[in-house]
C-alpha cells in the first residue's frame, strides 16, 4: 500500500524535498521478500505494542487532558478572574515525537505537550501547582520535574505509562479547543522555552506532510532506531542522535527514494550518509524566514551555528539544528557506524549477510582499553531519580571538556545507558570509553593525558551547581581499564569476553583487514595499549602507538577554562577538527595540509583541493544572499549525472576501522574521481538564497596539561 501511495504521488507531479528524487525505481521481487523479512525481524524484536497497551495509553492521555483542564481552572481562580473567565479557562494536551509518528514500542514514553494560557506561568503554575496536583494523584508515580533543562519538562508515570510533559505558555487569554498549533501566529509573544516546546509538535506534523509514504517511513524509522540503540549511538543527551534526529534523516532518504520499500531505504540510508559532506545540513524543506523575527539556523549570520558538526535542520518555523549536541568524538563514532552499516547492506544485497548481522549489538565494554566510571548515589528513591537525571544531563559536558582540554587528541565514547549495582541500594554507574584519537601518535612527547583537573572542574562547575542538591547525593569519577569493568554491567552479572571487539567482528568475517579504496597499502590502524598496576596507576610496560594512559595519583588544580559551557549551547570544542581521528600515519599538524585522508568537511585552500574548496567555500567569502541556481533544468541535469555515477556502482572507499576506537570515514576515494551525492544538498532558503556549509575552526587552547611519564622512542 505504501509503495502504491508513493507511485501515485509521483504521478500527480508532487515533489518531496528540496531536490528531485535520486531514483524513482520501484521494488523488485527480492526487495519485497527482504522487506517482509525485515518486518518479521522487527516484530520478533518486540517493537510493536499490543492492542491492550495502545488502549491504555489512550485512556491515560484522556485522564491527563482532564487533569490539566482542572489545573488551569484552579490557576484562573487563584488569579482572581471572574466566573465567566474561570468557566472558559482551558488547556490542551497534544502528543508529538515517536508516539505521534507511530513508531513507539512497548513501554516507551509518550512525548506530550500541555498548551496553556498566558496567565498560567511555567515556574509557579506548571512546575508549582500542576506538579503538586500530580504528586497527590495515586496513579502518578516517579514524578521528576526538570525546570532547568534546555526544554523544561516533567517526567512521570501515569497508571504505569511513562510521560514526558512539556509546557507551552501562549499569549492567549483563552485556549480554544480547536487551536491550530501549526499556525505561526501561536509563536507570537512567547518565550524561548515555549518556542522549543512547540517545536516538537510542529516538527512532527511537518515530517508527516513531507514524506511520500508514511507506512514505509515508519517501518524504516523503527529499523534505524533499533539499529542505533543496538550500536550505542542513540542518545541526544550523550551527544549522539535522538529520536527526532533519526526521524529527519530517514525522512530525507524517503524523499530521495519515494518508491523504495523499507529494505531499500535502509540500504540507501547508509549509502547516502556515508558519503554526506558534513557539515552540509540535512533539510526536508527550505528554511522559512518567517514574519515574527525569530532566529532560525543560519551559519552566515549566527557564529555559533558555524560550529555545528552534523546539522539536521527541523522543517517547521523557526528552523533549528536538532543535533547541536554532537561533538567531534560522537560524530566520528557515528560515521564509523554508518560505514559499517553500508558495508553490511552491500553484503546483504549479495546474500552474504542478514539482518542479524546488521543489528548485532555493540560490545561497548570490549571496545576500549580505558574507561571513566561515573558512580552516583542517593539516600532515597526520589532523590536518586532526580540526581541521576541531573548527572546524566551533564555527562556530555565532561566529554566536551575532555575533548577541549586535550586539544581534540582524546576520543570519548559515552555509553548512553546506565548500570546499577543492586548491592549498593540507590546507585547507578555511567561509563565513557577513552582512547587516543587515531592519527595522534605518542611521538609528540605526550604519552599520558592528565584529566584529573578536567574531572574536578566538571564536578565543581557542572554537577555540584545542582540547585536541588540534598545530603546523600554523591558522585565519584574514577578510571578503570577494560579488565576491571564491574560485572554488574553485563547481562546476568556474568562477563563473557568476546575474542575481538564488536567493531571488528564484521571485518573479521570478511577475512581481511580493511583497505582504503584507491590506496595501495592496507589502512593501518593504531590500537590503544594500556596497563596500570593496582596501586598508583603507573605503567607496568611501554605503550604502543595510540596508547592512552590516565595518571590518577594525587590531585591537581587547574586554571579555569577560557569559555563557559552552557546547557543548550554548542560546544566551543566543536571547532576541533572533527574527523582528525585518522590513523594513516598522519598527525594532527597535517590536518589542513591537503594530504590524502583529510576530512572532507574542512575548507581547503591549497592547490590540490581547489575544486573542492569551491564546493565548500568559507562562510565569510560568500554574500549574504547567493543564488543557488537560476536554472531548474541545469540543477536537474547535474543531479542526474550524480545519480548515474552512483547508482551504476561507484563505490566509496570508506573503510570500517578495526581499532578499538571509532573514526570517521576515509576520504582517499575523493581523489579518485568518484561522483558523490551530496553537493546538491546545500539547501536553499524559501526566498531562493543559499548558505554555505559551516566552516570548521581550530580551537583556542587556553592551557595545556603536563605529562607524567616519559615517552619511549
Amino acid at each position: 500500500m505504501g509503495n502504491r501511495d508513493a507511485l501515485s504521488n509521483q504521478d500527480n507531479g508532487r515533489r518531496f524535498g528540496l531536490t528531485g528524487p535520486i531514483s524513482l525505481a520501484g521494488p523488485a521481487e527480492s526487495d519485497v521478500i527482504k522487506t517482509r523479512e525485515l518486518e518479521n525481524y522487527l516484530q520478533d524484536a518486540g517493537l510493536y505494542e499490543s492492542q491492550e497497551e495502545a488502549v491504555r495509553r489512550q485512556e491515560v492521555l484522556g485522564s491527563l487532558d482532564q487533569t490539566v483542564k482542572a489545573w488551569v481552572k484552579t490557576v484562573s481562580k487563584a488569579k482572581g478572574f471572574n466566573e465567566q473567565l474561570v468557566d472558559e479557562a482551558n488547556a490542551l494536551i497534544v502528543t508529538f515525537g515517536s508516539y505521534r509518528l507511530g513508531v513507539h514500542g512497548p513501554g516507551a514514553d509518550i512525548d506530550t505537550l500541555c498548551v496553556g494560557p498566558k496567565y498560567a506561568t511555567r515556574p509557579e503554575d506548571f512546575f508549582g501547582e500542576l506538579r503538586r496536583m500530580l504528586s497527590e494523584m495515586p496513579q502518578v508515580t516517579e514524578l521528576n520535574p526538570v525546570p532547568d533543562a534546555h526544554v523544561p519538562v516533567m517526567t512521570f508515570k501515569f497508571s504505569g505509562v511513562a510521560i514526558d510533559l512539556l509546557y507551552a505558555q501562549l499569549a492567549l487569554l483563552v485556549i480554544p479547543e480547536d487551536l491550530d498549533i501549526l499556525q505561526d501566529s501561536v509563536l507570537q509573544g512567547v518565550d524561548e522555552q515555549t518556542v522549543r516546546s512547540l517545536n516538537g509538535f510542529r516538527v512532527t506534523d511537518r515530517i508527516l506532510h513531507l514524506i511520500p509514504s508514511i507506512e514505509n517511513f515508519c517501518t524504516t524509522l523503527r529499523c534505524m532506531r533499533l539499529w542505533a540503540k543496538r550500536r550505542c549511538v542513540y542518545s541526544n543527551v550523550a551527544g549522539f542522535l535522538g529520536g527526532i534526529n533519526w526521524a529527519l534523516l530517514v525522512a530525507r532518504i524517503c524523499q530521495l527514494y519515494p518508491n523504495a520499500l523499507p529494505n531499500m531505504l535502509v540500504s540507501r540510508f547508509f549509502k547516502i550518509y556515508t558519503q554526506w559532506h558534513w557539515p552540509n545540513p540535512v533539510m526536508l524543506c527550505a528554511i522559512e524566514a518567517g514574519s515574527l523575527g525569530l532566529q532560525v539556523w543560519d551559519p552566515r549570520r549566527n557564529k555559533m551555528d558555524r560550529l555545528h558538526l552534523m546539522p539536521i535542520i527541523t522543517p517547521a518555523y523557526p528552523s533549528m539544528n536538532s543535533s547541536y549536541s554532537v561533538s567531534p568524538s560522537t560524530k566520528c563514532i557515528m560515521l564509523d557506524e554508518f560505514q559499517r552499516g553500508n558495508d553490511i547492506c552491500k553484503a546483504m544485497e549479495a546474500n552474504e549477510a542478514d539482518w542479524d548481522t546488521l543489528f548485532e549489538s555493540s560490545a561497548f565494554f570490549e571496545a576500549y582499553k580505558n574507561y571513566l566510571q561515573i558512580d552516583i548515589t542517593a539516600e532515597n528513591d526520589d532523590d536518586f531519580r532526580a540526581w541521576k537525571g541531573w548527572v546524566k544531563s551533564r555527562i556530555r559536558q565532561l566529554m566536551l571538556k575532555i575533548e577541549r582540554h586535550t586539544s581534540g587528541k582524546l576520543l570519548c565514547h559515552p555509553q548512553p545507558g546506565d548500570f546499577s549495582d543492586k548491592s549498593r541500594g540507590f546507585h547507578s554507574s555511567f561509563f565513557m570509553g577513552l582512547q587516543r584519537c587515531q592519527g595522534v601518535c605518542a611521538d609528540d612527547g605526550q604519552r599520558y593525558f592528565d584529566i584529573r583537573g578536567t574531572i574536578e572542574e566538571f564536578k565543581q562547575a557542572d554537577v555540584n551547581r545542582y540547585t536541588l542538591w540534598k545530603p546523600g547525593m554523591e558522585i565519584c569519577v574514577s578510571h578503570v581499564n577494560r579488565s576491571r569493568i564491574p560485572n554488574f554491567v553485563f547481562p546476568g552479572g556474568v562477563r563473557v569476553r568476546p575474542l575481538r571487539p564488536s567493531k571488528v567482528t564484521w571485518e573479521r568475517r570478511q577475512g581481511s583487514e580493511p583497505t582504503v579504496s584507491g590506496a595501495s597499502e592496507p589502512h593501518k590502524l593504531c590500537e590503544a595499549k594500556t596497563d596500570l598496576d593496582g596501586s598508583d596507576g603507573r605503567p607496568k610496560r611501554k605503550q604502543v602507538d595510540s596508547n592512552v594512559e590516565i595518571d590518577s595519583s594525587h590531585a591537581k588544580s587547574l586554571r579555569p577554562c577560557g569559555e563557559e559551557f552552557r546547557e543548550g549551547s554548542p560546544s566551543m570544542s566543536s571547532s576541533v577538527n572533527s574527523c582528525s581521528i585518522k590513523c594513516d600515519s598522519m598527525d594532527a599538524n597535517n590536518i589542513n595540509s591537503g594530504k590524502t585522508g583529510i576530512p572532507r568537511d574542512i575548507p581547503y585552500q591549497n592547490d590540490q583541493t581547489e575544486s573542492l574548496s569551491r564546493c565548500n567555500p568559507p562562510i565569510d567569502s560568500l554574500p549574504a544572499a547567493a543564488n543557488i541556481s537560476n536554472s531548474k533544468e541545469a540543477e536537474k541535469l547535474a543531479l542526474e549525472e550524480k545519480i548515474t555515477a552512483t547508482e551504476e556502482g561507484a563505490s566509496v572507499g570508506t573503510p570500517i576501522n578495526s581499532s578499538n576506537g571509532a573514526a570517521g570515514p576515509s576520504n582517499d576515494s575523493y581523489n579518485g574521481g568518484v561522483e558523490e551525492l551530496v553537493d546538491e544538498f546545500v539547501a536553499p532558503y524559501s526566498n531562493g538564497t543559499s548558505f554555505p556549509p559551516a566552516a570548521q575552526r581550530r580551537p583556542i587552547i587556553r592551557f595545556s596539561f603536563s605529562t607524567f611519564v616519559k615517552t619511549s622512542g
